[in-house]
């Protein structure tokens, strides 16, 4: 069988976690390249979907027709299949089933049903904030495989790696309790509901026997972690806790976090995150806008003014430290006067990265019905005008480290360029550029995915880097000699 996955990393970890469950019941699972020892096709394709934005729903839709043009037989899972359930499944004869996440403990069951061509019943989706309040369920403790040599931590939810690459998303939480306008996300993921530690924590060194040397911890709001399971909320400090614990994993050399709510951002996480060893200098704040008025009709906290302090206060910190941030324009009521205070905190924020989004309706959110729509051809020409003035910053903010030492964690061999690439602790996975090592070649004959080095940056092509590779950084900080079994290209 075959499993496509579309969306964000949280996706990708389900994505891993149902080819555990079906690797333990004996299927055969691979991506939608994969052909078996035959040549034959998969029976069976299974479409993570992804229901974010517009865009995202007809990628999710295209996939599942792409994955019905042959002889297999396609199942829908993931957020669309959720959100939807049997109304997908009506407007989608292509699909042999569209199944929810409650399917997912038992879809080895539900795939030999659809193999045998016995009726599954659609999924029935149910507005999932009418199940608050949820108290988390006391999971398993994660085991250590003894048969295995090394930590072979073992998930209580079983994963397998559909990759090799040498960085991994890890969930931290699941849900959202926020009732931001413009969101749909909570009426099908549900409430906020925050792992154990210890899981997370034996997961994170399961990833690492398995190759893995950086995390990024993923969820809808990962400032809110702890607060379901420490009666002193998530201010009593649980995932700053956490992330000294995930950084002390054996084999792990970074660890990232990822959306972060400004409104919740306290000094004391600012800190662990900049002085943690092996915690990236990483901050991705979800902002969405920086009018307060605009951000008062989403249901959101904030301001330019507000917005610019944390920014302030997380570079006096570390001035090199990385933040990127989503925005929404063109949102209901979005003045001209509006969007010029969106652009003055662009120019005066320096961030990093920004992900331009132009606003759309979505089923069940209260912006569906809030006056002052804007022009679906103003808003593109909105994201234009925003995306343009984001990339300039983000290229001179870019060009402003040149000459400043950063730690490059390798990824993999580029033939096209003849060159080993990688990312620097500001630069997040797939969307905030990356690192082209260049040097000496004995260094640089000493790299393998999974490496750090450190150099210094030379040049500035767009958001991305060039970076001299100086040495090796050994697993104690050392900087030194190539590492065992280093130069595999």
């Amino acid at each position: 069988m075959a499993l496509v996955t579309l969306g964000c990393a949280r996706n990708d970890v389900d994505s891993e976690e149902l080819a555990g469950r079906l690797t333990a019941e004996g299927w055969d699972v691979g991506t939608s390249e994969d052909e078996g020892a035959d040549g034959a096709g998969p029976d069976v394709v299974v479409v993570n979907t992804c229901t974010f934005v517009e865009q995202a729903k007809k990628d999710s839709v295209d996939a599942v027709l792409a994955a019905g043009g042959g002889d297999a037989k396609v199942v829908a899972v993931g957020c669309m299949a959720e959100r939807y359930g049997a109304e997908l499944a009506e407007a989608m004869p292509e699909a042999a089933a569209v199944l929810g996440f409650d399917h997912y403990g038992d879809l080895p069951a539900r795939l030999d049903d659809v193999l045998a061509g016995r009726p599954l019943a659609s999924h029935t989706p149910t507005d999932r904030r009418a199940l608050l309040p949820i108290s988390p369920v006391k999971r398993p403790e994660a085991v250590r495989d003894t048969s295995i040599p090394g930590h072979a931590w073992v998930p209580t939810v079983p994963r397998r790696r559909l990759d090799d690459a040498p960085v991994a998303p890890l969930k931290l939480a699941s849900g959202c309790d926020r009732r931001c306008t413009f969101c749909a996300i909570p009426s099908f993921r549900g409430a906020f509901v925050s792992r154990d530690p210890g899981d997370v924590v034996a997961e994170a060194a399961w990833l690492a026997d398995h190759g893995v040397a950086e995390v990024l911890l993923v969820s809808e709001n990962s400032t809110s972690y702890g607060k379901d399971i420490d009666a002193r909320g998530a201010a009593g400090g649980a995932l700053e806790r956490l992330l000294g614990e995930l950084a002390a994993v054996p084999g792990m050399r970074r660890v990232r976090v990822s959306y972060l709510q400004p409104a919740e951002v306290r000094p004391p996480l600012l800190r662990a995150i900049a002085e943690t060893p092996r915690v990236a200098s990483y901050y991705d704040l979800s902002f969405q806008h920086a009018s307060a008025t605009v951000l008062r009709r989403m249901r959101r906290f904030g301001s330019r003014e507000t917005f610019l302090a944390l920014c302030r206060e997380i570079r006096a910190l570390d001035p090199e430290a990385g933040i990127r941030s989503n925005v929404i324009v063109g949102f209901p009521g979005e003045t001209e006067e509006e969007l010029a205070e969106l652009e003055a905190f662009l120019a005066e924020a320096e961030l990093d990265a920004v992900g331009v989004f132009g606003y759309s309706d979505e089923d069940g959110t209260e912006a569906l019905g809030l006056p002052g729509k804007v022009d679906a051809g103003e808003i593109a020409a909105r994201v234009e005008r925003i995306t343009s003035l984001a990339e300039h910053v983000a290229e001179d903010r870019a060009a402003r480290r040149v000459g400043t030492s950063v730690e490059v964690l390798v990824e993999r061999w580029e033939d096209d360029e003849d060159a080993w690439i990688g990312r620097a602790a500001h630069q997040g996975p797939d969307v905030d550029g990356e690192c082209r090592l260049a040097g000496d070649e004995d260094v640089l004959d000493a790299l393998a995915p999974g490496v750090v080095v450190t150099g210094r940056v030379i040049d500035a092509e767009g958001i991305d880097l060039v970076v001299e590779a100086l040495g090796v950084v050994g697993a104690d900080g050392s900087v030194g000699a190539a590492p065992v079994g280093a130069g595999a290209r």
